[in-house]
C-alpha cells in the first residue's frame, strides 16, 4: 500500500475519533443544567476538626438547619425575598448551633453568617452548580479544620441522602438518568466500531506489504 494512502487512513480515523468525542461532549452536556451564583443560596458548615465527635455535630446541625430553613422557604418562589427570609433568621440558626453543643456537652466556639462564600463545582443530580462565590449561610464550628457539608438551600435541593452524605433531588431514578445511560450504551457501541475500523485498516496495510 503506498504511504500517502496510508497517510490518508490514518488522518481518516483520526477525523472520526475526534468527531466521535466531539459529538460525547455535547450529549453529556445536554444531560445537565448549569445554574449560576445568582440563581441560589447556598449551606456551608465547617466542622472543628475531623474526630468522630465533632464530625457527628457537623451532621447534627446539618440537619436541624437544613429541615429549619427548609420550612421558611419551601413556599416561596423569589430569590430576594428567600434571602431576606434566610437573613432574617440568623438568630434562630445560631439557636439550634448552640442547642445542639450543649446536646452533645461541647463547649467549641461558633460563627453563623450570611455572605459570599466560595464553594467548588458540585453536580446535584443532574444540576451543576459551578465553582464560585455564592450567597450562602455559613457556620464555622470551633476552629473550622473538619471536612466540609455543602448543599443548597434555595431552590430546595438538600434532600439528605444519608448513606453516602451527599444532597441529591427527591426523585431516585429520573428521565435525564434513562438518557444518560443510553448516551453511556451508545458510546460502547461507538468505541467498538472505530476499535474495529482500526483493526481492520492495519490489517489492509500489513496484509498489502506482506503481499
Amino acid at each position: 500500500m503506498k504511504p500517502n494512502v496510508i497517510i490518508y487512513l490514518l488522518f481518516s480515523l483520526f477525523v472520526i475519533l475526534m468527531s466521535w468525542e466531539s459529538q460525547n461532549a455535547v450529549a453529556v452536556a445536554s444531560l445537565h443544567q448549569e445554574v449560576t451564583q445568582e440563581e441560589a443560596i447556598r449551606l456551608r458548615i465547617l466542622a472543628n476538626s475531623d474526630s468522630i465527635k465533632d464530625q457527628a455535630l457537623k451532621r447534627d446541625i446539618r440537619d436541624s438547619v437544613n429541615e429549619a430553613i427548609t420550612e421558611m422557604v419551601v413556599d416561596i418562589h423569589d430569590l430576594d425575598e428567600a434571602k431576606a427570609t434566610i437573613e432574617g433568621n440568623l438568630a434562630m440558626i445560631e439557636d439550634i448551633v448552640e442547642q445542639e453543643l450543649e446536646r452533645m456537652g461541647l463547649t467549641q466556639s461558633y460563627e453563623v453568617s450570611f455572605s459570599e462564600v466560595q464553594f467548588p463545582t458540585k453536580l446535584y443530580g443532574n444540576i451543576v452548580y459551578p465553582a464560585g462565590l455564592y450567597d450562602a449561610v455559613l457556620i464555622t464550628l470551633g476552629e473550622g479544620q473538619g471536612e466540609n457539608w455543602w448543599c443548597v438551600l434555595f431552590p430546595p435541593l438538600c434532600f439528605l441522602d444519608m448513606a453516602n452524605g451527599e444532597a441529591t433531588q427527591s426523585n431516585t431514578v429520573s428521565a435525564e438518568e434513562t438518557e444518560e445511560t443510553e448516551v453511556e450504551e451508545d458510546e460502547v457501541e461507538v468505541a467498538f466500531f472505530v476499535v474495529e475500523l482500526f483493526s481492520t485498516i492495519m490489517d489492509r496495510i500489513f496484509s498489502s506489504e506482506k503481499a
